[in-house]
């Protein structure tokens, strides 16, 4: 169990703090909205805010706990991204390598002009796809669901890096090859599959699977013991359920937490694969906080991360100059991309009042994360509701929260 604090102790303000689970359990828990929340904060290394209401299943009416297993979707692209970066570090690749020096089979990539799986009318990208394009989603590549072109349509035709029984991250690959780029890489930014390409990657540069060098580098100096792309047996019984809204404005089961495949799984995502706990993801933000360590467990070091949460972005234009697709886990005006993280260039021009140079993401289930280095704050928040995009979670926090520093 986690160890809370004072708000006061930490130069917050604990009336202001409470109306956080206020404004969760009248909005959104007691009118059935989602099916329950863990909101944790944390200030100078300290958790001095934790809320946890509602059910992690309703059908059987069991509550949500402080420990319960959740899954963060998209909440996995950071760890992915600081794996990989610890690959850098050794100087085993460069962020302007050729993505196909890795992935031969990715030499001859091409750019979709017209047409439609499997008939499409291409032609050569203006560059090769880089590495660091795969890290901010400049790559060119898509994903299934957004439904917005012909190349995402052929995505979804072949399932595209959805598990499935024996299904790997090289069949992906595999089927990736195949497919033209939605653009020339560099030229806009798209979120898409990079991060999954970006675990492959992991696994071609390091010699390990993508599950054991996360677990070797990251997790267990960590101690994140509940954080993984398997539920282990033990563990079910603490696993949410994850739900849906569907056209009627109504929550419904999407994935059972007692019966799902997230118990046995060959396809290892590193774009939004893992399931973890508010405990072991306020970790691994804190050790984000700290500049790349937490309790002497060197994890990055503090100039690689504080790269990684520059905006990369050119010329320093936010994402509405170069976003484009009607899906992200982030408003676009006022933020920039680095290296894995969005990141608040303006929070005027973003209308809500994080830090200049706060970073974070979020994950297709509702949950969320930031790291404000300025304030020294943090801040995790863990529901089960899909899309994302139903409630904007993030900026009524972020209003909420930041009115209570003192």
């Amino acid at each position: 169990m986690l160890d809370i604090v004072t708000p006061e102790s930490v130069g917050l303000d604990s009336g202001q703090l409470a109306r956080v689970g206020e404004h969760l359990d009248k909005r959104y828990v007691g009118p059935g909205k989602i099916p329950g929340s863990i909101t944790l904060v944390a200030r100078r290394g300290q958790v001095c805010y934790l809320d946890v209401q509602g059910q992690r299943d309703v059908e059987r009416g069991t509550p949500m706990t402080e420990d319960s297993i959740l899954r963060i979707y998209s909440m996995t692209k950071p760890l992915t991204s600081v794996a990989l970066m610890t690959l850098h570090e050794r100087g085993l690749f460069s962020l302007d390598d050729a993505v196909h020096r890795y992935i031969p089979a990715w030499r001859g990539l091409r750019v979709w002009r017209a047409g439609s799986y499997p008939l499409f009318d291409t032609v050569r990208p203006a560059r090769h796809m880089t590495i660091r394009d795969l890290f901010m989603h400049t790559s060119g590549l898509t994903y299934g669901f957004t439904q917005a072109s012909n190349v995402d349509a052929a995505y979804r035709e072949l399932e595209v890096g959805l598990p499935r029984p024996n299904y790997t991250l090289q069949d992906m690959i595999d089927q990736l090859a195949q497919l033209p780029l939605e653009f020339s890489p560099g030229e806009r930014w798209n979120y898409s599959m990079a991060t999954d390409v970006l675990g492959y990657l992991v696994e071609v540069i390091s010699g390990q699977s993508l599950p054991d060098y996360l677990r070797s580098t990251i997790l267990e100096p960590l101690g994140m013991t509940d954080t993984s792309f398997v539920i282990a047996p033990d563990k079910v019984q603490r696993f949410a359920s994850c739900y849906e809204r569907n056209l009627k404005k109504e929550m419904v089961l999407n994935d059972d937490g007692q019966d799902s495949d997230y118990t046995s799984r060959s396809f290892y995502s590193g774009g939004g694969g893992l399931v973890s706990t508010v405990h072991d993801y306020y970790r691994f933000c804190q050790m984000l906080l700290n500049g790349g360590s937490l309790e002497g467990q060197r994890i990055i070091g503090s100039r690689t991360l504080a790269f990684m949460a520059r905006n990369h972005l050119p010329g320093g234009a936010d994402m509405s100059r170069y976003a484009t697709g009607g899906f992200s886990e982030s408003a676009y005006e006022g933020v920039g991309f680095g290296l894995g993280f969005a990141n608040k260039l303006n929070p005027v021009q973003n209308g809500y009042p994080g830090s200049v140079g706060s970073y974070f993401w979020g994950g297709l289930a509702s949950t969320l994360f930031w790291v404000d280095p300025v304030e020294d704050l943090t801040v995790v928040f863990m529901t089960q509701l899909i899309p994302s995009s139903t409630f904007n979670f993030r900026g009524q926090l972020e209003n909420i929260i930041y009115a209570a520093l003192e």
